[in-house]
Formats: C-alpha cells, sequence, structure tokens
C-alpha cells in the first residue's frame, strides 16, 4: 500500500474480515487501550531508549459491542486470556515501529475475538459401514475364543 509523504495509516485495516469466517465482528477503537514500553532482547541503543513494544487491552465484560451471548462466547473461548477484571490483553514487539506494533496487536486481538465468535459447524452423524460393524464382531469373537482357551486345564478322567 502507499501513501502520500507525512501521511500517518491509521487503524482501519485491523477491520479485515477473515474469508472464512462469516462473524464480521471488530473492536471498537473508541474501545481498545494502548499501552507503550520498551521491547526486550538484543537491538542496541535503539531499543533501550524507544518505547516500541505495544500492549492492547480490551475490556470484554464492560464492551458495548457485544451480546450478551457473544461475550459470554469470547469470555469462555478466551478464559485462558482474560484476566479476572475482563480485560484480553496482546502485545506486539516484532517491529520496530511503535506503530508498526501498534497495528500488529490490533489486528491480532481482532483475530482473536472473531475466532472466539466463530461458532463450529455441527457435526454429522454417521453411521459405520456393515462390512466395519461385521468385521469388529469377528474380532472380538476371536479374541473371546482366545481367552476362553487360556482357561485352566481340566484333568481328563
Amino acid at each position: 500500500m502507499t501513501r502520500a509523504r507525512g501521511q500517518r495509516q491509521g487503524l482501519h485495516f485491523a477491520r479485515a474480515r477473515l474469508s472464512s469466517d462469516p462473524v464480521a465482528f471488530t473492536v471498537p477503537d473508541d474501545e481498545l487501550e494502548f499501552r507503550a514500553s520498551r521491547a526486550s532482547g538484543p537491538g542496541g541503543q535503539h531499543v533501550n531508549k524507544t518505547s516500541t513494544r505495544v500492549e492492547v487491552l480490551w475490556n470484554v465484560r464492560t464492551s458495548a459491542a457485544l451480546t450478551d451471548v457473544q461475550r459470554t462466547r469470547v469470555l469462555d473461548k478466551l478464559s485462558n486470556r482474560v484476566d479476572s477484571t475482563g480485560v484480553l490483553r496482546v502485545a506486539a514487539s516484532e517491529r520496530r515501529s511503535q506503530l508498526r506494533n501498534r497495528e500488529a496487536a490490533a489486528m491480532r486481538l481482532n483475530a482473536l475475538v472473531q475466532e472466539a465468535l466463530r461458532k463450529p459447524r455441527p457435526r454429522k452423524r454417521t453411521k459405520p459401514p456393515r462390512a466395519a460393524i461385521e468385521k469388529r464382531l469377528e474380532e472380538k469373537r476371536r479374541r473371546s475364543d482366545t481367552k476362553q482357551r487360556r482357561g485352566r486345564v481340566k484333568p481328563e478322567d
């Protein structure tokens, strides 16, 4: 994507839909809270003096964008990522710029929420073929006979 010099790219790209997902939910930008901190790891002077790591926080419990059913589903599916106050936290520190990490964190959060809201396809019950049933029963008979023959030897009179 090309943009004019000096023009900043907003977070609108985070609204990209997952193609296989019919749920078109995106977290509203005004409900997101961003925190910047210093990224860990190697990097020399740049990483030591700039706050490029970005953490995006979204309170699932107080969000007006979710219905009660959606809220329950997100809290259930992402229970290991949501803290006790209902805040979902995603961090990004892969890029050198704070803006790119901010964009990456927002995209990752949206993808997590969309995946949590996606309903699994219902399983179609299938009947096993008759040959498979007969094969299983025959194997059971064979195994039973083998075990019957392991019994104590009866003395002959």
